[in-house]
């Protein structure tokens, strides 16, 4: 994704970096036509017409050139042309001829509206020169020799169209330091590793069947476990909040969503319509509306509000093929979705409850590092300007109150109402969209949404959408990432492996252990096959299965178990009330 240069502090490095690149590309291919080089977020990178397919050598190649460019200390010049000087200036390279003819009619490099007019500029170091408006360093040195490195090569249809020629995307990365460096690609390789698609597999937890479709998740057993521990962990918790639970259906009739206004607003997102019996039915990609219908479906008093719907709701929605990523965008997901229906003077208590009660689910399943971000009024919006004011504000001082660092996005709210998003940081500092607490001031004027105030007159009440967890799939997917697979005891689906030394000598007593450990609540599995011990530690390492308990004669004879931790760490022999002790309290502890 594309940076700019007033949010990113490594813009200017990124930059320069990626013009060095393709000075040291047109060295070694003198024939290549250059395309766009944009820097983007942790890199950069630059697109190239070049006579063959660029290999791992080359890249080599590429970065030693660029370090020869680089202690050269040449200054990065900037300079504005008219668009015959550029035309005669890139004469060979087509791509660049055809962003000079926008420019010249007042278009940016993507194809949209500049600020910048008809204004065309270049920067020169060296023997380079390009199309830019900046900004660079001041000179080539000035980029760290052991701070960059090159990182793939990927193709890229030019403008994205597949009707336009395909180019070869290189792919970079630049950093203030070799230790920044290091870091950023230690991280990379930490994320490959917690890939939840690759662990998803490999633990059982996950699989999508491309007999079912791409973006629809099918659940295993383990993963199932683990969404049923979270989901009823978080159905309780609700209950004690205030919540009443509801059920809804999965479609719609045509005039439900015609009312809501997706069908106008969203259709490009929702599924072809199904006939039933003569009329249209959709498959719903929002909750919202079922919800209204339940508030609507008795006169509502001032006394009755506030109203607190929750529900586990399956929401589909068409995601384009490309952007579908293993369990963080699918087609098909559940969301632990809320609506909360209050009048005026609840708004502020209901928006402090909300917030509290997200953090304190979120902490629950051991995600503490949160940013919030408040997206204020935009231009188009509906509703009275005074309840937009004062829901920002009740948004604003929840988030103050609960000392949460957090930015303003001015203007960023939905046309229908502020909201907070709640992102949280992962166990490798990546930033994860969780929570929503949202302000709607449309559906209820759509739906007709009333209740009989004190003065026995009708009123509107106010409508908050609040989304915890977000989608299951999603946050699933956070939590295996986070957590690199090996879940806390309480989430982890498989607690403890029973290991006897010998199925003949040992196999009765591992069936009282076993008998023992489900009558105390804990999931377990027995390890009878022939393999060795060591074998059967490992397996189970594997699996990141928290406890393995192993049975020889002494822990027989003891009524004990030999206890060893995932992490290969061997906490001894302990008795086996001891061991449920231990497990109970640190299940209790949601350590």
């Amino acid at each position: 994704m594309p940076v700019r240069p007033d949010s990113d502090p490594y813009y200017r490095l990124r930059h320069s970096a990626a013009h060095v690149m393709a000075q040291a590309v047109l060295e070694l291919f003198p024939e290549g036509k250059i395309a766009i080089g944009p820097p983007i977020e942790d890199g950069f990178y630059y697109d190239f017409d070049l006579p063959r397919a660029l290999t791992p050598d080359d890249l080599i190649e590429i970065e030693t050139r660029m370090r020869r460019i680089i202690a050269g200390a040449h200054p990065f010049v900037y300079r504005v042309v008219d668009p015959g000087e550029a035309r005669a200036l890139f004469r060979d390279q087509p791509y660049k001829l055809e962003l000079i003819d926008g420019l010249a009619r007042g278009q940016d490099e993507y194809g949209e509206r500049s600020e910048a007019g008809t204004v065309i500029s270049t920067y020169k170091h060296d023997t380079f020169e390009d199309l830019c408006r900046g900004p660079h360093l001041a000179s080539t040195d000035q980029i760290p020799p052991d701070g960059f490195k090159l990182m793939s090569v990927a193709g890229a249809y030019w403008r994205g169209d597949s009707n336009r020629p395909m180019l070869q995307r290189i792919y970079g990365t630049a950093w203030n330091s070799k230790e920044e460096l290091e870091q950023y690609l230690w991280r990379l390789e930490e994320a490959r590793r917690r890939d939840h698609r690759v662990l998803g597999k490999e633990l059982d937890l996950f699989s999508v069947s491309e007999d079912v479709g791409p973006g629809l998740i099918l659940w295993h057993p383990k993963g199932a476990m683990i969404r049923v521990i979270a989901e009823d962990f978080s159905r309780q918790a609700h209950l004690e909040n205030g919540y009443e639970w509801v059920f809804s259906p999965h479609i719609g009739r045509a005039h439900l969503w015609e009312t809501s206004g997706h069908l106008h607003f969203y259709k490009e997102n929702m599924y072809a319509a199904m006939d039933i019996e003569g009329e249209e039915y959709y498959a719903k990609p929002m909750n919202c509306p079922f919800h209204i219908q339940i508030y609507k479906s008795h006169l509502r008093s001032y006394r009755d509000l506030p109203k607190r719907y929750a529900e586990y709701g399956t929401v589909y929605r068409y995601e384009r093929s490309g952007v579908l990523h293993g369990l963080t965008r699918v087609r098909g997901f559940t969301q632990d979705d809320a609506h909360i229906f209050c009048r005026a003077d609840q708004v502020e208590e209901e928006i402090s409850r909300a917030l509290d009660f997200s953090l304190y689910v979120l902490r629950s399943f051991g995600l503490s590092d949160f940013t919030a971000y408040l997206s204020t009024r935009p231009e188009k919006y509906v509703g009275d300007p005074a309840d937009w004011d004062m829901a920002t504000e009740a948004l604003r001082r929840a988030i103050e109150a609960h000392a949460l660092p957090y930015e303003v996005d001015e203007g960023g709210g939905a046309f229908y109402g502020p909201k907070i998003d709640l992102k949280v940081n992962d166990a490798l500092g990546r930033e994860w969209q969780l929570s929503t607490i949202q302000f709607d001031f449309n559906l209820p004027e759509r739906f007709g949404l009333e209740y009989i105030a004190e003065d026995s007159q009708p009123r509107r009440p106010y409508m908050v959408h609040r989304a915890l967890l977000g989608s299951m799939e999603r946050f699933f997917g956070v939590l295996i990432e986070h957590y690199a697979g090996a879940f806390p005891l309480w989430l982890a689906p498989v607690q403890a492996v029973i290991v006897p030394i010998s199925d003949e000598k040992h196999g009765a007593y591992a069936a009282e252990v076993a008998r023992q450990l489900k009558e105390a609540q804990l999931r377990i599995e027995v390890d009878l096959s022939k393999d060795r011990m060591q074998a059967k530690i490992r397996r189970a390492q594997l699996q990141k299965v928290p406890y393995m308990l192993i049975i020889g004669d002494r822990e027989q004879a003891a009524g004990a178990v030999a206890v060893r931790a995932r992490s290969g760490e061997d906490l001894g022999a302990m008795p086996l009330a001891a061991f449920i002790a231990r497990a109970r309290a640190e299940i209790e502890a949601k350590a």
